[in-house]
């Protein structure tokens, strides 16, 4: 007999409703001149690339944001036709698959020029780039005093076109930071040297999230929202560290993370819970067996200390997280029974529990708790609220 692939009863849920919101709402806070590149790279933040793009997609997104070479292609085989930004650019191999399927690489170093070149040549087709401009993120990118000689080199790829000149913020948060300003102004000298050049790139972008929601002067025309279409920001702060009164925009979670409760057990008080018997129960206690672990992205950190939902009630997790089962307490809710649904990230009843909250716990960012969630939790896709 073959069984359901999600008859293991631990799933996301994804609000397609919520995203689009959130997108929405992202394109009118920057104005009717300013494109919105939906960053749907690392599975849209573990949301589903495919399917969140495709929802993207039919309320008018029309670049999206990856960030390799097999990310591009599974969203073309996924029906999406707008724009795809391979944004760390790509590996030597992959040059006439970046053609093929019509994505714009970043490209910062000869090397990647010459390979596209090559295969564009061959297949009569012009590659479109990105070129990125390291401003001060030392990672990738044509370093900002070297714009000049990089320019130099453009001319003699005559299938490459540059469509866009792009930078990456390193502290977008931090609102004062003279680390924002100083990049900004690289870019702009970067993007001036190139129009000395005479290359005039009709695309040009800085922003990312928390640029997007408190550095209105790095949108240009072309922004990069990630977190915040999925419902989150890192805090904002002031260059010494005071939480600032922005909070972003007002985007909502489009994640909810649930299980069942699969077993239930009394135990005696000094019974020891779990691997390592980490926790020993102080009183006669119900216990709630949840078949969901670390090897599901909960992370190992919440062990007798992250929280759960049951029945509306908050619920506190016991014993180590393992691979695949949690342990939490239920001695306090009434009526409690085996296939309860159990809320690890969303809402039941009065109380939300996020992704902060795991990720806080475990000294992270939501970022992580997010992605963390693995393949082997199924995501269902809600087409209405």
């Amino acid at each position: 007999m073959q069984l359901p692939s999600n008859s293991r009863p631990t799933w996301v849920d994804v609000s397609l409703p919520a995203l689009v919101r959130n997108f929405e709402l992202i394109r009118r806070h920057v104005g009717p001149g300013v494109t919105v590149c939906a960053v749907v790279k690392a599975d849209a933040y573990g949301h589903g690339a495919a399917e969140c793009a495709r929802a993207l997609q039919q309320a008018g997104a029309t670049w999206f944001g990856v960030t390799s070479t097999d990310e591009g292609v599974r969203l073309r085989e996924a029906a999406i036709e707008g724009g795809i930004l391979l944004m760390t650019g790509f590996w030597r191999g992959e040059q006439e698959a970046v053609l093929r399927h019509r994505l714009t690489p970043a490209v910062w170093q000869q090397e990647s020029l010459e390979l596209l070149e090559g295969v564009a040549g061959k297949l009569s087709a012009q590659a479109k780039v990105h070129v990125k401009v390291d401003t001060g993120m030392s990672r990738l990118g044509v370093e900002h005093d070297k714009v000049a000689e990089f320019c130099k080199l453009l001319p003699k790829f005559k299938q490459v076109r540059i469509e866009g000149v792009f930078t990456h913020l390193a502290s977008s948060e931090i609102l004062d930071s003279e680390t924002n300003a100083e990049q900004l102004a690289r870019f702009d000298a970067a993007l001036s040297e190139f129009r000395r050049q005479g290359i005039n790139p009709p695309i040009v972008h800085a922003a990312n999230s928390s640029a997007i929601a408190g550095l209105p002067q790095s949108h240009h025309n072309f922004v990069r929202p990630g977190i915040s279409l999925y419902g989150y920001y890192l805090p904002f702060v002031s260059s010494t560290g005071r939480p600032s009164e922005l909070r972003g925009l007002a985007v909502e979670p489009v994640l909810s993370w649930k299980t069942r409760i699969t077993g239930l057990r009394q135990v005696a008080s000094g019974a020891g819970v779990g691997y390592g018997s980490t926790y020993t129960a102080r009183r006669p206690m119900t216990i709630a067996v949840l078949p969901v672990g670390y090897a599901d992205g909960l992370n190992r950190q919440l062990s007798s200390m992250g929280r759960v939902l049951v029945r509306g009630e908050v619920a506190p997790i016991i014993g180590r997280v393992s691979m695949d089962v949690t342990l939490i307490d239920v001695s306090a809710i009434r009526s409690v029974g085996i296939g309860d649904e159990v809320v690890i990230i969303g809402r039941q009843g009065e109380h939300r529990l996020d992704a902060w909250e795991h990720a806080t716990l475990a000294h992270t960012i939501p970022y992580e708790t997010l992605c963390a969630i693995s393949a082997r939790v199924p995501r269902r896709y809600c087409s209405s609220d």
